[in-house]
């Protein structure tokens, strides 16, 4: 209880004490404004969510985002061990088309896999709050992508990232924040193009980008079968999820997103589950195909999508990919109470251009998946600029380290979820959450630690906005607070 509290007057004060310019989210110069709105409490309703869901307040957390459906989704691990959604966002804009990020000023919004530490949370952004999505990563890097600050920040407005409205970003930041004080040393962001299911994928069957969308799937069936945060490696310029040391070596394997794959074997559990989820995806894949499913629409010249709750409050209406995607859960009695306001300066995507269908064919049916090929979790995703910031400095010194068609559609048959093993010491824990009649049964899991009841107390009110850009991580002086941390080294 003192170490946190220590933690957190440090963090505080050498927020408060930061004041140089920082990079935007395109390179622009900003000034800093005060950092009172990034201590911000959770919440007390999404706290009571959390009880209601038996989740710590500073439980780990994990983040996907889809483009079509405009939706940023929040996942906190519960007293069983396994990740559960808390809250789905509106996305308020995001910019680009569907598919990943190339190269620097294209536009587009990345997608794939990401790690964010302390390091890139930045509370003295001027589009409110934000984080860096770590993009470029190894992948990206092995394949000459290039960019640079591409973020999830506030302020609605997008040049390559994904933007939130300011109440929407307090809330997620606040929930970052509490994770890394639980002793995250970083949550995973999931960036997809869209919901992996069996309509998106047939849909989008003749995308040029389906081959890198049926890799960083491979991910999203780990994370939908396990509910388990899938470990993340790259060799041979490809991810790979969820490795450990092949049965006849010696020692860990050792990756390089360039370099050739080493002997590695997933958990025979995990590729079993996730083999057979594939093998339904792909029935249903193949039933929708031969159905008539209409391949989606080319859309060149698409500058990026909003949630519909957003649209609506703006004159012509317009959600860009976002129209009619699978997904947009929200309801209509949602649109009422989303949460933030859209600036005045904020324009409305500009929506996809209709093109003719492309032809059906046989060969067009995906071909059956390949079972998971055959660990010690590493480090990933340093943040973009070498500068250190006072959440960098923090970690260092204490050591945290679419639309849907007219023809009805079967239901897949839902994939069993299994729960991965956890090797941390037992502690008395509160009674786990139901599990699907479904789930296979695996070794009881020791709960998470309890959660501390000291939530930030500070309530600012919001700091005025400087120029209109995203922010990045912020730089802080090296005198200004680094001697404070004697009390803890």
């Amino acid at each position: 209880m003192i170490y946190r509290s220590l933690v957190r007057a440090l963090v505080t004060s050498a927020a408060l004490a930061a004041g140089v310019l920082l990079a935007g989210c395109n390179g622009d110069q900003i000034s800093l404004a005060n950092n009172a709105k990034a201590n911000q409490p959770v919440p007390p309703k999404l706290v009571a969510e959390m009880t209601a869901k038996d989740m710590d307040l500073q439980s780990p957390m994990l983040v996907r985002i889809f483009k079509q459906e405009a939706e940023l989704e929040v996942w906190k691990q519960d007293r069983s061990g396994r990740f559960a959604l808390l809250k789905t966002y509106p996305i308020c804009r995001w910019s680009g088309d569907l598919g990943p990020k190339v190269r620097e000023g294209d536009r587009q919004a990345p997608e794939g896999f990401y790690s964010i530490t302390p390091a890139q949370m930045n509370p003295q952004s001027s589009f409110y709050l934000s984080f860096n999505t770590g993009y470029p990563n190894a992948f990206d890097k092995a394949l000459g992508r290039t960019g640079s600050q591409l973020m999830v920040h506030g302020d609605c407005s997008s040049r390559g990232c994904y933007a939130m409205t300011d109440e929407q970003i307090a809330e997620i930041y606040s929930l970052g924040r509490e994770s890394f004080f639980g002793g995250q040393r970083a949550f995973q962001l999931q960036a997809y193009p869209f919901k992996m299911t069996p309509i998106n994928m047939a849909k989008h069957r003749n995308n040029p980008n389906m081959p890198f969308w049926k890799m960083i799937k491979q991910g999203y069936d780990h994370f939908e079968v396990t509910r388990q945060e899938p470990k993340v490696e790259f060799c041979e310029k490809k991810y790979v999820f969820d490795a450990t040391k092949a049965p006849d070596a010696k020692r860990d394997p050792v990756f390089e997103a360039s370099a050739k794959c080493p002997a590695y074997a997933i958990p025979e559990e995990v590729a079993d589950a996730v083999r057979e989820k594939q093998q339904q995806d792909q029935v249903e894949i193949a039933k929708l195909i031969s159905r008539g499913t209409p391949v989606a629409r080319a859309n060149p010249g698409i500058d990026g999508g909003m949630h519909r709750v957003f649209a609506a409050k703006l004159p012509d209406g317009s959600t860009g990919l976002s129209e009619g995607g699978e997904g947009q859960g929200l309801s209509l009695a949602a649109l009422s109470r989303a949460p933030g306001t859209i600036p005045a300066h904020v324009n409305p995507p500009r929506g996809p251009v209709t093109a003719p269908q492309e032809p059906l064919t046989a060969s067009l049916a995906p071909a059956p998946a390949a079972a998971p090929a055959a660990t010690t979790r590493v480090a990933s995703a340093a943040p973009n600029d070498k500068s250190e910031g006072f959440f960098s400095s923090l970690a260092r010194k204490v050591g945290l380290g679419g639309d849907t068609t007219a023809t009805a559609q079967p239901v897949p048959a839902r994939p069993k979820v299994i729960e991965a093993k956890r090797h941390e010491a037992s502690v008395p824990k509160a009674a786990p959450a139901p599990k699907p009649a479904d789930t296979k049964q695996a070794a009881a899991k020791p709960p998470l630690k309890p959660s501390l009841s000291d939530a930030v107390a500070a309530a600012p009110a919001p700091a005025a906005k400087d120029a209109q850009v995203a922010g990045s991580q912020p730089i802080v002086p090296a005198n200004s607070f680094d001697s404070r941390f004697s009390a803890v080294k």
